[in-house]
């Protein structure tokens, strides 16, 4: 877990209930099983549609959103908060004269969506007169009526509450008996109810679920008063409560017996295995500078694939739209014409909304496109950005990609990352055959603190655990590890991918972009890769 997403989550206990105001307001735990009638949400998209067209707009959508959220947050022996929170309103977004225009209301009534509704088409008229050319859409087919769920097995929010605190104080309780001196764990559960409508003739209701279990451990030497920290090895997931069984056959065990987790999670095996491994990195010897091959591990990779391909690949970065908050991208127009060698001949680089078990995978997006899969990156080559309606007919295509966005009702949608993935090797290929082939490298596992450009050019990354090969053996575990990058360079120097055997999910809640400012919930696979040559520094403060 990163910091950012730790205190975001975190900023929820402190002395006193502190909701940040996007996560709406706190109900109670009975509330969060609770449903709207989809014929309630029909009759009030139909009531903002014709007032939208009405008032003059040649193209309107409707998201009647409720969010859900609650928040299990323990420290050691103790529950330090429990919070249920609910956010339910109305976005409208227009096309009128050319131009867009957007309006949001938490008024469910008929009344107050019509009055969103001439507001946006007000808005988008406004905006006309200093627009230099009109919006232009990619078709879209009405579905009609159609609903979609993620396809979970145990809804997170039935799941009672004492369950879960059992589960967490029972998960620290494990750590502080491995040799942890204080852990946090929370359980941070997500229920999406969406309903799109637009003039194209769609209806579309989806049930989008999400669950994530971010933890810290850490390990103090009281003679000396440092201390070492290790984080969850868990990805946030796209599933039920059932990602919390633990069954051994989604495991995977790499070969210096670190646990990482497929399709559900022992939260309490790792929460051991943690308190472990952070009491090792008081000891372990600091890393000496220099080039080696790195075997990185995808509970590790996901977060250089997202940084250093997902964000440069997204169009409206690429375009400049993002350049005033998060810069553009080194990946250019005019490097898809050239098929620009992004990376190696191994890098297979896919945007997906569609894989189970993803946070990004819905069965639509808030414009009403049907998901699907398609290639970024093929043999290494760049072959295509993530575009949305309005940006689609810049790249030649008739169709929107459907990765567009917003993360509450009352934010307007925009072009969101994909799940980014890096495909499996297609040769047979296990971790301890990558390793065996390494004469001096070092395995790493876990995501850290990364830095990054404005282009998405120069890099460093670190990360959770590492360890040393030498002559195809795996070593002794190592500290203060980073390596930095140029990211074409880092592609290239890509030499192996293992086999789909060790394809794994990771990922973030807080993908933040955009002004003002949203967060998404995105995932990113690989199979454990292994990069050539990477220059590796040393940060510790001190080597002494």
């Amino acid at each position: 877990m990163l910091r950012r997403d730790f205190l975001a989550i975190t900023g929820l206990v402190g002395g006193g209930l502190v909701v940040p105001a996007a996560f709406g307001k706190v109900i109670a735990a009975e509330a969060l099983q609770s449903t709207m009638d989809v014929a309630i949400k029909k009759r009030l998209a139909d009531a903002a549609l014709a007032a939208a067209t009405g008032a003059g707009a040649t193209y309107c959508d409707v998201r009647i959103g409720r969010y859900l959220r609650q928040f299990v947050v323990t420290r050691e022996a103790n529950v330090q908060n429990v919070v249920n929170t609910e956010s339910t309103g109305v976005g409208v977004r227009v096309v009128a004269n050319g131009a867009w225009g957007f309006a949001a209301t938490n008024d469910m009534s008929s009344d107050g969506v019509a009055a969103a509704a001439r507001q946006a088409t007000a808005i988008a008229k406004a905006n006309a007169g200093s627009q230099t050319a009109p919006v232009q859409l990619a078709p879209v087919k009405g579905v009609g009526e159609v609903s979609w769920k993620t396809p979970i097995v145990k809804n997170s929010m039935e799941v009672p509450i004492k369950d879960k605190v059992d589960m967490l104080l029972q998960v620290n309780a494990a750590a502080m008996a491995a040799g942890a001196d204080f852990v946090n764990s929370i359980l941070f559960l997500v229920n999406e109810q969406k309903y799109f409508a637009s003039t194209d003739g769609s209806y579309i209701d989806q049930d989008v679920h999400r669950i994530w279990t971010p933890m810290t451990v850490t390990a103090i030497d009281k003679a000396s008063g440092k201390f070492r920290t290790r984080a969850e090895l868990s990805a946030p997931m796209g599933r039920g409560f059932e990602y919390l069984d633990g069954k051994p056959a989604d495991r995977f065990v790499s070969p210096n017996g670190v646990v990482n987790y497929g399709n559900s999670y022992d939260m309490k095996a790792d929460a051991i295995a943690a308190a472990k491994q952070a009491r090792a990195k008081l000891t372990a010897p600091s890393v000496k500078p220099g080039k080696y091959d790195l075997v990185l591990d995808p509970s590790h990779t996901w977060l250089t694939i997202h940084e250093s391909v997902g964000h440069p690949l997204e169009l409206d970065r690429v375009l400049g739209y993002e350049a005033n908050y998060a810069g553009t991208s080194f990946a250019t127009l005019d490097k898809r014409t050239a098929n620009f060698q992004y990376g190696s001949d191994k890098v297979n680089i896919v945007a997906d909304k569609v894989q189970v078990g993803s946070l990004g995978y819905v069965g639509y997006d808030d414009e009403g496109v049907k998901t699907k899969r398609w290639d970024l990156i093929r043999d290494g080559k760049l072959v295509d950005y993530q575009s949305i309606r309005d940006q689609a007919h810049i790249l030649g295509k008739t169709e929107s990609d459907g990765c567009c966005y917003a993360d509450n009702w009352a934010s307007v949608q925009f072009q969101r990352m994909a799940n980014v993935s890096l495909l499996p090797g297609k040769a047979k290929l296990s971790v301890a055959d990558m390793i065996a082939d390494v004469e001096n490298g070092i395995y790493i596992v876990g995501d850290g603190s990364f830095s990054i450009d404005q282009q998405r050019y120069n890099a460093q990354f670190g990360g959770q655990l590492f360890y040393e090969i030498k002559n195809g053996k795996l070593g002794a575990q190592i500290e203060d590890v980073a390596y930095q990058i140029r990211t074409p360079e880092f592609w290239n120097a890509c030499s192996a991918v293992c086999d789909e055997s060790d394809y794994r999910l990771g990922g973030s809640f807080f993908d933040g972009k955009g002004q003002p400012s949203q967060s998404s919930a995105v995932s990113h696979g690989s199979s454990t890769a292994r990069f050539n040559g990477i220059n590796v520094i040393n940060t510790a403060r001190s080597l002494g």
